[in-house]
């Protein structure tokens, strides 16, 4: 099978090395790829957000199944677009992808269908944001309605950091006010063909820039898959998923479905496990990262099977994917003033030497060649999270231990990462 991914960060680099271990191995190329995906399959110089570019390439190439990793070109149409052309796609429409490209949507969906979350406002002005603050009191959550890049949401004590947060993203449409729900997180992953749901495993991911979940919101600076404390809520992951599925998933998805938006692709089920049960904290159209980096190193079923029965809408066909009994734990190396306003363009080494660790990949996410561009080049970082490095052991102590060693190896001038990811479970 001929498969395009679309994407650079290390979510579309894990996709690619679990579609790349598989026998037979699946024909792969990347637009636009990144340093460390290059090295292990064909790239593309494509914009991932032009769908005129990627339908054409697509037909032009014989692509068998287009997955599209980071959430920009599904609200640019692109799977449309490839749709559109007989294409086979992994990833929703531009209507269904406004699960994630709009909040207010989101919100909307949810309480059409019944899926449990929390009391939200949206606010359209710093008036109408102002109310809804001292609607719901302190904490004070913001979100921004539209795409951010995980930097849209503030919570916050402080009355007045939340207004001019709003402040900020109202320049750019609208806020939802949300009531703060406290509690454990967990993101669960779920392929979708439509009218059909089938659960990967569930990961917790670590939002917060510093050890002890202080510092700004960031994309991500951790992860860590499965998570043993679901038994002790649950019974079992098993009856967790089971949960999700029949309280949030399937609503969700049947909702989509009765307003013609069917949602074909992966939906992320951002949750929060509170003393009331469990809300919905967000949704996301597509593969989460970090979790990605953690999930499928354990998936033992071929990756390339289930995407693309997501795509042919034959999911039901499907029994629930197996996963392997090790844990996996990753752990991001950011650039100097991440997030904020990154320092790029530095030497990266050691990469070698932390892939020597035992259990250890490196999920490569803003990093380029530069030189010639051949293998004697220098690798260097081009954005703020640079790359993940994920180990896999039979214990959390093991894998915690690995990922640290290895990212022990790796220099990059100013870089930092937290210390603490799945420290809780080691």
């Amino acid at each position: 099978m001929k498969i395009l991914i679309l994407g650079s960060g290390a979510r579309e680099h894990a996709i690619i090395t679990a579609l790349l271990r598989e026998t037979p191995r699946p024909n792969v190329v990347c637009a636009p790829g990144n340093a460390g995906i290059a090295a292990e399959t064909a790239v593309v110089a494509l914009d991932a957000n032009d769908p005129v570019a990627v339908t054409d390439y697509a037909v032009l190439n014989s692509i068998e199944l287009v997955v599209i990793g980071p959430e920009a070109p599904l609200v640019a149409g692109v799977a449309d677009a490839l749709r559109a052309r007989g294409i086979a796609v992994f990833g929703p429409d531009r209507a269904a992808a406004a699960l994630e490209g709009s909040k207010t949507f989101a919100k909307r969906i949810m309480d059409e269908a019944g899926v449990p979350t929390g009391r939200a406002v949206r606010a359209g002005s710093l008036a109408e944001a102002e109310a809804a603050l001292d609607e719901f009191g302190a904490p004070y959550v913001v979100k921004a309605d539209g795409l951010a890049a995980g930097k849209g949401v503030l919570v916050t004590p402080d009355r007045a950091a939340a207004l001019a947060h709003a402040a900020f993203w109202l320049e750019h449409g609208s806020v939802l006010i949300e009531e703060f729900l406290d509690g454990q997180e967990i993101s669960l992953f779920l392929l979708s063909d439509g009218h059909s749901v089938l659960p990967l495993s569930p990961a917790q991911d670590y939002k917060r820039a510093l050890d002890h979940d202080a510092g700004p919101n960031t994309g991500g600076m951790g992860a860590y898959s499965p998570l043993p404390w679901l038994d002790a809520e649950f019974g079992s992951e098993n009856e967790f998923v089971d949960e999700i599925i029949e309280t949030v998933a399937l609503p969700t998805v049947r909702q989509l479905a009765a307003e013609g938006t069917p949602f074909v692709g992966l939906l992320y089920c951002g949750l929060i496990l509170t003393d009331a049960g469990i809300r919905v904290i967000e949704f996301n159209a597509r593969f989460g990262d970090p979790e990605t980096q953690v999930v499928l190193p354990r998936l033992l079923t071929p990756l390339s099977g289930l995407l693309f029965a997501a795509a042919a809408g034959t999911l039901g066909t499907l029994p629930r994917p197996e996963f392997s009994a090790d844990v996996a734990v990753a752990v991001v190396l950011a650039s100097e003033n991440y997030p904020q306003d990154p320092l790029v363009g530095r030497e990266i080494t050691g990469l070698d030497a932390a892939l020597r660790v035992p259990g250890v990949t490196v999920a490569h996410a803003a990093t380029a060649t530069a030189g010639d561009g051949d293998e004697g080049g220098t690798l260097v970082s081009t954005g703020g999270r640079v790359l993940s490095v994920v180990a896999v052991g039979a214990s959390f102590s093991e894998a915690r231990s690995r990922a640290y060693q290895a990212l022990g190896q790796v220099s990059l001038e100013g870089s930092h990462y937290r210390t603490d990811i799945a420290a809780r479970v080691a």
